[in-house]
């Protein structure tokens, strides 16, 4: 005599095996997210290093430009509250991504002001130091902007995934938020403007 299941044994099955379902889907969308936010996380941590290597830098361009007769002291001043300002920002554990992102744009305004200004001064930008210094920090620009471009790629990505439905019930579930992006300081695609102060 074959035995035969109830309409309830039935429906605890079915719904048992939504369940599973159901948490296995949530699982492993929670699990991408994890993935795809230390992916940018780490996206963010590259740009850091990118602007590390430049403020590791400028301290050599400072010493190399003081020495030019006349240089405008101001804009050596200016970079170098700028770079003080960006490793504060980085090391402050309470700044935000917004904050730290503020900071390495005022640094990267300070030092185009400097990159230009040291244009005018022919016999400086002929020694081998700074020819030397130059070549380094072409590259270093390179990389930094490499590492914010592909920043904003996985913020991108990130971005995207938390805000499909039905993915965006488990980011709101458990508080995924989106990263900001990397963008230009306003006023970026202008040529800065460079006022020389000789004889002061």
């Amino acid at each position: 005599m074959k035995k035969t299941l109830s309409a309830g044994v039935i429906a605890l099955i079915v719904l048992g095996g939504l369940l599973l379902l159901l948490g296995g889907w949530v699982m492993g969308t929670y699990n991408n997210f994890i993935t795809l936010r230390t992916s940018t996380e780490t996206g963010w941590a590259q740009v850091e290093t990118q602007y590390q290597r430049r403020a590791d830098l400028v301290p050599q361009l400072v010493a190399t430009v003081e020495g030019a007769a006349d240089f405008e002291q101001s804009v050596l001043t200016e970079v170098t509250e700028a770079r003080t300002n960006w490793q504060n920002a980085a090391n402050d554990p309470g700044a935000s991504l917004d904050d730290q992102m503020a900071a390495s744009s005022a640094f990267d305004s300070a030092f185009s002001r400097l990159l230009v200004t040291v244009e005018a001064y022919p016999t400086l930008t002929a020694t081998e130091a700074f020819i030397t210094l130059q070549s380094q920090l072409e590259g270093t620009e390179n990389r930094i902007a490499v590492a914010r471009q592909d920043y904003n790629n996985l913020v991108r990505v990130y971005n995207t995934a938390i805000e499909l439905v039905p993915a965006s019930i488990v980011a709101s579930v458990f508080n995924f938020d989106e990263f900001p992006f990397f963008e230009s300081a306003e006023g970026a695609e202008d040529a800065p403007e460079v006022e020389f102060e000789f004889g002061e």
